[in-house]
């Protein structure tokens, strides 16, 4: 791996080069202070040993219920290793749109060998699929899809290394990126894009947006081409996504800082950077063609990505707006629900190891029909703090509390959190919030450094509360329910839904939670999303080399979870080096939409190059799919 481009290297990779973790250490401890899966399997739900490992009433005799009580409509699959997507007798997929995809008809047809052209990928269904939600606007069917990133040796497949070699290359990338606005529809053949629908939209790294809320106008905000610090062009690293009930969608800047990069090896970079992961040396080269990414001449532009970014589907003319109120980091996706007393509360995991979970309460209620221009931009920005009883708080992130102005919380969001305690997490992923139980969930989907180091802000990471395993290669999903029912209270209770890992190579805690067996296990849960039916569909972006720690575990894949009984079962897998991601229903709910990302081979054509591709999935007999 030291040898390795950049560019090829994941974003922990990177990581690991730029901060490597000190010599192994004695693994035993952790051990000691958990306890054995024979331990584990047996505890009921307010054994002392369970709350030790944070691990609630969910965890106990699962198995013996699931005979009786299962509520899924499937039989469960196995695992797969090849190229292919898999689903349960009785279910059918096909691709709805692939990378590449016409959305107006005045773009080329993709090229199996070369892909598309730098023009006609902006009139094109984008690269690397990833958050989506679903609108219905005036009867029409539109789905807002994020392009989280580009696949350097897929997408610039003529060029030596993948990497860019002209500012045509930088913006060929650039087109691919960002997110699709685009309607479908069911026809004779299936469920297929809408090509030229006047709701159909590309939004891109160079669409222009505004900047809302305390950061905005702020000096560091502002660059040679805008000194107001108010306006910003594109949106980067688009992973997970949102929805408010006002009918708009939320899409979240993920691993933005990899963009940038210095022409001038010399210089010196402002101390914030390093805790956001901003270095020198870029991982893709933009800098070398797009003066806008090279830190030497634009040090402020990296101060101006990783937010939520707030888009109308119904109208391809507006301006989307970021709003700098729900905090600066790598955002995985925005959960909204409503307090009991219809404020807005968004759910925010920081993805990066050692990082924060996060909450906004906005100060005015939403009332259907009124405005809401000001919910996402007036309120208060929580952190999370889990305390190993089992219970945890919300700590607000104001001036009194951390010393910084509400616009440095707004754009130093981490040094926020660092400062009032907040708890290091295992990357927090998607949240999901239960549509039919007050309770939300998140993805903590591994994090190696976990008991070895500390975070880029120095803050440890201990074992223990919900992040019980150190080195914890396979990831777990917390659970909490608020104080009162209520998602705007200050206080909760949390245990964990499941602890993923391998019984099959492991004993003890790596073997996973007692609802983990040979026949579902699997690592690092992703993506989430709830049913109309209250069961929790779990996606996976792990290990799929189906070797060592993770034997048996195959491709990444999908699973749906029962909250009441704990079972959990496989529905779907994956092609050999995809990522399972993004999940939404149609209108009828009875099509599942759902996203595969960078899978390898030649996936889905069978030919040339792999595609990122949505796919429609659907029950052969007619009925609801969820």
């Amino acid at each position: 791996m030291d040898d390795m481009p950049l560019h090829r290297l994941s974003f922990d990779e990177i990581d690991e080069r730029r901060n490597p973790r000190p010599a192994e250490q004695d693994f035993d401890r952790v051990v000691a202070r958990a306890m054995s899966r024979r331990g584990f399997m047996g505890v009921l739900a307010f054994g002392s040993a369970a709350a030790a490992l944070g691990i609630g009433p969910l965890l106990t005799s699962t198995a013996a219920q699931a005979q009786t009580t299962s509520r899924f409509p499937f039989t469960p699959i196995g695992i797969s290793t090849d190229f292919d997507i898999h689903v349960p007798e009785g279910y059918a997929w096909k691709p709805v749109a692939r990378w590449g995809d016409a959305l107006f008809s005045d773009a080329p047809a993709f090229d199996p060998a070369k892909g598309t052209t730098t023009e006609g990928q902006a009139r094109a269904f984008g690269e690397n699929t990833d958050g989506m939600e679903l609108f219905v606007i005036d009867g029409r069917q539109v789905i807002a899809v994020n392009h989280e990133y580009v696949n350097l040796d897929v997408n610039l497949p003529g060029n030596p290394d993948g990497l860019p070699l002209s500012a045509e290359d930088v913006l060929k990338l650039q087109n691919a990126q960002g997110i699709s606005v685009m309607e479908v529809a069911e026809g004779p053949d299936g469920w297929a894009i809408v090509v030229d629908s006047p709701l159909n939209r590309r939004i891109t790294n160079n669409t222009p947006m505004t900047l809302t809320g305390p950061a905005a106008g702020h000096d560091l905000l502002k660059t040679p081409a805008d000194p107001t610090g108010t306006q910003v062009l594109g949106t980067l690293n688009n992973c997970g996504a949102g929805r408010t009930p006002w009918g708009t969608y939320l899409t979240c800047e993920e691993n933005f800082n990899g963009y940038f990069g210095s022409t001038d090896a010399a210089l010196a970079l402002p101390e914030a950077f390093s805790r956001y992961g901003i270095e020198v040396e870029g991982g893709y080269g933009y800098e070398k063609f797009d003066a806008r990414f090279d830190l030497s001449k634009n040090i402020n532009e990296p101060n101006r990505f990783g937010y939520v970014v707030e888009i109308n589907p119904a109208d391809p003319a507006s301006v989307p707006v970021k709003h700098t109120a729900l905090g600066r980091f790598k955002h995985e996706n925005a959960e909204l629900t409503l307090a009991a007393d219809g404020r807005v509360v968004v759910y925010l995991g920081d993805d990066e190891r050692g990082e924060f979970l996060y909450r906004w309460v906005s100060a005015a209620p939403y009332v259907e029909g009124g405005d809401t221009s000001r919910l996402l931009e007036d309120g208060q920005l929580y952190v999370a703090v889990f305390a190993d009883d089992m219970t945890g708080k919300w700590v607000a992130l104001t001036p009194e509390a951390t010393g910084m102005t509400p616009a440095e919380i707004a754009i130093h969001t981490r040094m926020a959190g660092s400062k009032v305690g907040a708890t290091t997490m295992d990357r927090p992923e998607w949240v999901a919030v239960n549509p039919i139980a007050v309770e939300a969930y998140c993805a903590l989907t591994n994090n190696t450094n976990r008991g070895v180091k500390p975070n880029a802000g120095g803050d440890a990471t201990p074992v223990g509360g919900p992040n019980p395993r150190e080195k914890n290669g396979f990831g777990q999903i917390v659970r909490w329910r608020p104080t009162g029912e209520d998602h705007a209270a200050e206080t909760f209770t949390w245990d964990l839904f499941v602890m993923a890992g391998n019984p099959s190579v492991h004993e003890g805690p790596f073997a996973g939670s007692a609802n983990v067996n040979v026949g579902n296990m699997f690592n690092s849960p992703d993506g989430m999303s709830f049913d109309s039916t209250g069961l929790l569909w779990i996606q996976t972006d792990g290990d799929d080399s189906n070797e060592g720690d993770f034997a048996g575990q195959g491709n990444n894949q999908m699973l749906i979870g029962d909250p009441v009984s704990g079972q959990i079962e496989r529905f779907l897998t994956g092609p050999n080096g995809s990522e399972v991601t993004g999940l939404l229903w149609s209108a009828d709910r009875k099509t599942a939409f759902v996203g595969i990302q960078h899978p390898g081979g030649s996936w889905p054509d069978g030919t040339g190059l792999p595609r990122s591709t949505v796919i429609a999935v659907w029950r052969t007999d007619g009925a609801l799919i969820g």
